[in-house]
């Protein structure tokens, strides 16, 4: 193996030391923009890997849950808090929007996204009373992308 040796260039914007705040400063703005750890909940395994899977394509870190008890679980028992849920209505231990108020006191912050196929008007106006974006089965990946990374609708 031959060494190599490297060397940084003193006047390059890139390598000088002040520009490290502006580093900063641009990576606080994205963390802040885009959520970087969510959680999906749904007991049908490929709605939940198909959601799983864009959002991961998008760099963001995912965690899957195929009930309510295994997302419950996750919630409490994770190091890095979620930055946004999704979460099908109907799972097998739970059908109601208790899980969803449950994960709304215990991520006050979180961006919460309910997946229905059964989005009756007072389910909706339930759900968005909770603070929760609800999406309609079946729906674009795309629109799904939107809310969950707050982008605005062209941009997704």
């Amino acid at each position: 193996m031959k060494p190599v040796a490297c060397m940084v260039d003193p006047d390059n914007p890139r390598n000088r030391r002040d520009s490290l705040p502006e580093r900063q400063r641009i990576l606080s703005a994205v963390a802040e923009k885009f959520p970087r750890h969510v959680l999906v909940v749904d007991d049908e395994p490929l709605i939940r890997w198909s959601v799983a899977e864009s959002l991961s394509d998008c760099g963001v870190d995912v965690e899957q849950a195929p009930d309510a008890a295994s997302a419950l679980r996750i919630v409490t028992n994770t190091a890095l808090p979620f930055d946004a849920v999704v979460l099908d209505l109907r799972l097998p231990d739970m059908d109601d929007l208790s899980l969803l108020g449950t994960f709304r006191q215990l991520m006050p912050g979180a961006s919460l996204v309910l997946m229905t196929a059964f989005g009756t008007p007072d389910v909706v106006a339930d759900a968005q009373a909770i603070g929760a974006a609800v999406l309609n089965k079946p729906f674009e990946l795309d629109e799904m992308k939107r809310l969950v990374l707050g982008l605005e609708a062209d941009a997704a």
